[in-house]
């Protein structure tokens, strides 16, 4: 019965598509769905979350992360993983075997419509994962239609990087391969009525199909897309791109390799780089981080809690991946079953207090809608100390980082700091003038808002 309604629904978009030269020409700019302004996103790794690993176990923890102030739920790919050349036990979850289909170890088709339900119920948002630029080798598209993908010299499929040998590469030149593509897409949002996609190495496909698939998806309803890349340009089709030189440069200095002002340099280029509308993804960990280059405890070591409330303070949409609110101090086996330990932790109430300020404070709404970040002066050594204040609206947040190793005394001075705040950590007031002095410890940061 699926995959009769799964013939029947792409043999009917693609009678009735619109070349894709037609729409990239109307499409110049994302209008980003109103909902999405104030989000947090959370990404979900469904397999090592819970035991069970299924939609249905999941669900349960849907009332925790609302208490905790999520916005957005990211689903790491749900599709049958591919067992041609399958690496591990388990398989990646980015070897897609059909796009249309759900993998049977998460639950059926039924289970995950009841997840989406309960997530927008929840007042939350959804999107899966989607891997556009290569399959598994036992895809149905790969006997049906080898025609959609890249091969070499002697015909044989090939995979778009040598690592990545158990997947090949699908071929973009092909416009039926486009026109299938953005049907099963299309059928996601329709019929199952998720909000959008987080796209899979989005830069290793053609921009011409992003700006189309966004145009018709956003004739069903107003999508939210995010790109597994940089590149600026992705913001005519996307969103939110990852702010992936933020990343690295906070682990950087907190290993002591990079200090502040390289964190200003980078600031100073990427406001030239990007459209005051683009929406950048903070973060101190995702999956590929956390299997591939380590925990957040490795990475960060102490200063794991100051990087966490910088990605909050600072222009962009925070992440929080799957147990980084219960201290996820493990690498997650990527290719095999290595479920989650949750356990309490001081990162639950640090996410839930910076959810908090990110959802009732103008200053931290994403894109064109948040506050300029001002960067202030600061007496004494400036490779040490991060201090900006943001506005809008009447709210304003003035935030003093210490990102270094060693206790450090100094002063502000300007009338950009003027006024009553509420310091987030001890929930005290303080009043400035125009000089205020600071005695910070290692990695101590102050965050002082106002609504």
């Amino acid at each position: 019965m699926f995959l009769k309604i799964k013939t029947v629904f792409i043999l009917g978009l693609i009678l009735f598509f619109i070349p894709s030269e037609l729409i990239s020409q109307e499409l110049t700019s994302v209008k980003h769905p109103e909902w999405s302004y104030d989000k947090v996103i959370y990404e979900v790794n469904l397999r090592q979350y819970t035991e069970e690993g299924s939609f249905e176990a999941f669900e349960e923890h849907l009332p925790r992360l609302k208490e905790m102030g999520v916005g957005i739920i990211w689903l790491m790919p749900i599709h049958p993983i591919g067992e041609k050349n399958r690496k591990g036990t388990l398989g990646s979850y980015y070897s897609v075997k059909d796009y249309f289909a759900i993998d049977s170890s998460y639950g059926t088709i039924e289970d995950f419509k009841s997840l989406v339900n309960k997530v927008h119920e929840s007042g939350m948002h959804i999107i899966i994962d989607w891997v556009a630029n290569h399959t598994a080798w036992d895809n149905e598209w790969a006997v049906e239609h080898p025609e959609f993908y890249t091969k070499d010299s002697a015909g044989n499929f090939v995979p778009p990087v040598d690592d990545w040998s158990d997947v090949i590469d699908l071929n973009y030149d092909n416009e039926e391969l486009r026109n299938y593509m953005i049907g099963v897409m299309m059928y996601w949002v329709k019929e199952l009525d998720i909000d959008g996609f987080r796209c899979d190495v989005a830069a290793m496909v053609p921009i011409d199909f992003w700006l189309n698939i966004r145009k018709q998806l956003d004739s069903i309803k107003p999508v939210f897309m995010l790109a597994e890349a940089w590149e600026p340009e992705l913001h005519e089709a996307f969103d939110m791109t990852y702010s992936w030189g933020m990343h690295h440069l906070m682990s950087e200095v907190a290993k002591g390799e990079k200090n502040v002002n390289d964190i200003k340099l980078l600031f100073e280029k990427e406001n030239k780089m990007y459209p005051e509308s683009a929406f950048r993804m903070q973060f101190t960990s995702n999956h590929d981080e956390n299997t591939w280059n380590g925990t957040v405890r490795e990475k960060f070591e102490e200063a794991a809690g100051a990087f966490a409330a910088l990605t909050y303070v600072i222009p962009g949409m925070p992440l929080i991946y799957s147990g980084q609110e219960a201290g996820l101090d493990k690498r997650l086996r990527f290719f095999d079953k290595d479920t989650i330990v949750w356990k309490k932790s001081e990162f639950e109430k640090l996410y839930k207090k910076l959810n908090e300020l990110k959802k009732d404070n103008n200053t931290l709404l994403n894109g064109e809608k948040g506050g300029k970040m001002q960067i202030l002066t600061v007496s004494g050594d400036s490779s040490k100390i991060l201090s900006f204040v943001r506005e809008k609206d009447g709210d304003k947040i003035f935030s003093v980082f210490n990102l270094s190793k060693e206790k450090t005394d100094f002063k502000i001075e300007s009338q950009k700091i003027v006024g009553l705040y509420k310091e987030l950590n001890s929930g005290r007031e303080q009043e400035f003038g125009n000089v205020a002095s600071f005695n910070l410890k290692p990695w101590e940061y102050k965050i002082f808002y106002k609504n």
